[in-house]
This record gives structure tokens, sequence and C-alpha cells, in this order.
């Protein structure tokens, strides 16, 4: 399978995840560094993600960091997977997006989510509430206008530099959101591949209620999730382990940790619980050999008729990760820059 002769794009979206013992400082030049990596490679976008008060994700400004990517590559397009309009002012969206388009133009794409702070604490300390996702349609329609220069909620009021710029707006969703994406007449970012016939229902109804815009003409579908690629299934397996782990322990201790070592997991005694919630974070993922994920890739894009995928794998050891990278590069046909 050549992913790239059919015209199907391949992205990468990194969370920053930091891993035992270290600081958020490393993982966030760990995320640079891999940006710089994949652009190599030949993959179309990076992209960087929003989460506040993780101890295991130092990501919590992405057009901050989507800055310091795009500052450290030269053609790969740069955005976030996503900003969480509901924890924003959409004028101070545009203004942040503005600016990075200004800087590196044509390179930069918004991809927006609907979710917001995780816990009450948090959404405190942001100045929202829970209810304020059920804003998103609205907040997405005013951030918008920033740059068209058509929003009403604020007359006399313009956001520079955004205004009068083409900033691509991406609708992140795992289901919910593709109907506001539909309606907006904007490209869909849908996962993950775990969930394959609630994705394509959702991609089913997305296509079905799609109203063009000035932004999109015809449906654009992205789907994301975890790819891992390895020497054999079992390597690639084990990278799976450590994200699975902390998915476990937040599911059932509330904290989402920073990543643990596959075998220092292997010695932790869980469970049942844990161990229900650890197998499940392994179930789903397309991982194994080159021959088996170019398999198995090959057959859900055809099912979902994406344009594109946005791979999202998180695991403890940087440089299996890369590895994975650079073979899912190979077996998709990828062009090295």
């Amino acid at each position: 399978m050549t992913l790239s002769a059919d015209g199907i794009r391949l992205s990468v979206l990194d969370r920053s995840r930091t891993r035992e013992g270290e600081d958020g400082s490393v993982a966030l030049r760990a995320t640079v560094d891999l940006a710089r990596e994949v652009e190599a490679l030949g993959y179309h976008r990076f992209w960087v993600s929003e989460h506040h008060s993780v101890p295991g994700v130092a990501g919590s400004a992405p057009t901050v960091l989507a800055a310091a990517v795009a500052a450290a590559t030269s053609a790969i397009r740069v955005g976030t997977g996503g900003v969480m309009l509901p924890n924003h002012q959409p004028m101070v969206v545009a203004e942040q997006f503005g600016v990075l388009a200004s800087l590196f133009p044509g390179r930069i794409d918004m991809g927006l989510g609907r979710s917001v702070g995780f816990t009450d604490g948090i959404r405190r300390a942001l100045g929202r509430d829970k209810d304020d996702a059920d804003r998103f349609a609205e907040q997405l329609d005013e951030l918008l206008g920033w740059f068209t220069g058509t929003q009403t909620a604020h007359p006399q009021v313009h956001a520079r530099p955004a205004e009068g710029l083409r900033v691509p707006p991406y609708v992140l969703a795992t289901g919910e959101g593709a109907s506001i994406a539909a309606e907006a007449g904007l490209p869909l970012v849908i996962g993950d591949l775990r969930g394959r016939e609630r994705m394509l229902r959702a991609i089913d109804a997305y296509r079905s209620a799609f109203r063009p815009s000035t932004w999109s003409s015809e449906p654009y579908v992205v789907i994301a999730g975890t790819i891992a690629v390895a020497a054999t299934e079992e390597e690639a397996r084990t990278l799976l382990v450590p994200e699975a782990w902390s998915l476990a322990y937040s599911r059932t201790r509330g904290v989402f940790p920073p990543l643990l070592p596959p075998e220092e997991i292997g010695r932790i005694a869980m469970t049942d619980k844990q161990r229900g919630f650890f197998a499940s974070g392994l179930e789903g993922h397309l991982h194994g050999t080159e021959e088996q994920v170019g398999d198995a890739l090959e057959r859900v894009v055809k099912e979902s008729g994406a344009r594109e995928v946005l791979v999202t794998t998180s695991t403890y050891d940087r440089a299996a990760l890369l590895d994975s990278y650079r073979r899912l590069a190979r077996t998709a046909g990828l062009t090295p820059a």
C-alpha cells in the first residue's frame, strides 16, 4: 500500500508527553525535535495539543508551542490539535493565530476542540464552566468572523492581524462535534481508530449534513489515532504499553501521570480494575510490522474515505517512537524532504 500515491496525507500530533523523572522543558524540546524529524521524513503537518494541570503532559499553551515548532522547521504545516475553544475568548484565539500566520505565512493550521478543563478546579482556574462546551458552535462562528471581519458580537472591534487572513480551521471531534463541523462547512478531524464503527457513523453523518462554506467547498476527513510500527508485532505492542498504563492509572487514581518504561509497568501489581483498563488501553490500535500496519491502514482509509491520517502515538522510548514514524513513512511511500 502507498498512501501518498493515492493522494492520502500523513500527519503527526504530538502531546508533549513527559517521561518519569523529567520536567516539562525536556518534553517540550523533544516535541520540537520530533517536528524536525518528521518534516525530514515527508509528513504533511505537525500539530500540538492543549492540556491543563496534567502531570503527564507539558503542552499547555499550543499556540506558543506551535510558534516554536514553526520556527524550527521550514516547510511542514504546523498547527494545533487543538486549541480548546471553550477555554478561551474567540478574539484572543484569532489574534494568536493571526500572529502565527503572519510570521509563518501559508504554514499554519487552526485545529479547534470543544473540551473544557477536566476538573472543577481547572475550570475555575480558567474562568470557565463545564457548560461552556455547549457554546462551541457559537464560539466557533464568532472566531471565524474575526478573520472574515463579519463578527457582530462586538461592533467596531477588530482582531489584528487576523482580520483578512485565511488560516485553515479544523474541527476536532470524537463524534458529537462532527455535526458542528458539517454545519459550519469545515474539515473534520475525528478519532479514534479504536471506536471504528462509531467513527464511521459520525463520518457518514458529517458528509450527509455538510454545508459548503467560504472555508471549504466539500467535506474533508482526517482520521486520528495511535499507530505503532516496529520490526515485530510484539515490539510494536510494547510501544503501546506506557500510554495504556497511564490511561489505567488516570481512570483509577484521577491523575494522568508521566510515562513509565514498559519493563517497570510489567512489575506493577495492578488491581483488577486497573488491569481491565490497561487491557482496554492496548486494544484496537493499529500496530505491528510495516506490512501488517500497511494492510490495516489501507482498510481503514478505504472504509472511512479519509483524505488524511493524523498519527497520535505516545510511548516512553523516544528513539523507538521515531523509528515507528520512519517505518510508517516508508510504508506509506512518503517522499523525504
